[in-house]
């Protein structure tokens, strides 16, 4: 079941846990509050170094709030795709859109020669397209490994037939990925309705860290104040406790 499992992580500590708990593939992030961004190279390596073997699938994402980037943020998401891949990242996860909504063609053209062999990744950016067959022709053009998905609805559950559709519709030409509030109470039910093998999900814990209990007044973030004494963090039981419920 673990081949079937790809774990969302949003540290090296999360994705250890992940390998710890019987996943063979990560998709491994900073900020997963804000979707997902960049992590930093110092995680990859980390995790290289301690789960040899783990697949890792490095996203690029630079920013939060959208996928129409200006010329240094592309620029800077094609210099983090190059040095992860230098430093043993099996694939690279990215979304690039027009400022209508569209697939970016000729920047997701450059980003594709920067990964060249390696695995291509297209997120959940493809879930605010606005005709996603289209999105999946210029995809399977450009030669992308697989898409991420929830079927443009907010979860998996909620767009499992949208993503069925898509299956059917690349018809094996590029793999659709479920990915969006994916449990293991749902997994089952979201094979059988999509007919797919591999989910992609996210499964923390919050932990505690008392450092800044001394004055809890003060917050480092924006408008949204989440408590600064909390994080989300994998463990390895509930993984393997995902994989062997044969979900």
């Amino acid at each position: 079941m673990g081949a079937m499992l790809e774990v969302c992580c949003g540290s090296a500590g999360d994705a250890i846990a992940a390998w710890q708990g019987g996943a063979t593939r990560v998709e491994l992030n900073s900020d997963l509050f804000h979707g997902g961004l960049t992590p930093s190279l110092g995680s990859l390596r980390t995790v290289k170094r301690h789960a040899p073997g783990l697949r890792v699938m490095c996203m690029v994402r630079p920013r939060e709030g959208g996928f129409c980037y200006t010329g240094s943020e592309f620029e800077t998401m094609l210099e983090d795709a190059a040095l992860f891949l230098e430093n043993g990242a099996d694939g690279i996860v990215f979304g690039v859109l027009l400022a209508d909504g569209r697939v970016d063609v000729p920047r997701c053209r450059r980003m594709m020669e920067v990964i060249g062999g390696h695995e291509a990744v297209f997120h959940r950016a493809v879930d605010v397209t606005p005709d996603w067959r289209q999105a999946l022709d210029a995809l399977m053009e450009l030669g992308i490994t697989r898409v991420l998905t929830s079927g443009q609805r907010p979860t998996v559950p909620e767009g499992a037939m949208t993503i069925r559709a898509m299956r059917e519709y690349c018809a094996g030409r590029m793999e659709v990925l479920p990915g969006g509030g994916v449990t293991a109470e749902n997994a089952a039910w979201c094979r059988r309705t999509i007919g797919c093998e591999w989910l992609h999900a996210a499964m923390h814990r919050t932990e505690y860290d008392r450092s800044c209990g001394g004055n809890p007044a003060i917050y480092f973030g924006g408008a949204v104040y989440p408590p600064e004494d909390r994080f989300s963090l994998t463990h390895a039981e509930d993984v393997a406790a995902f994989i062997g419920s044969g979900a």
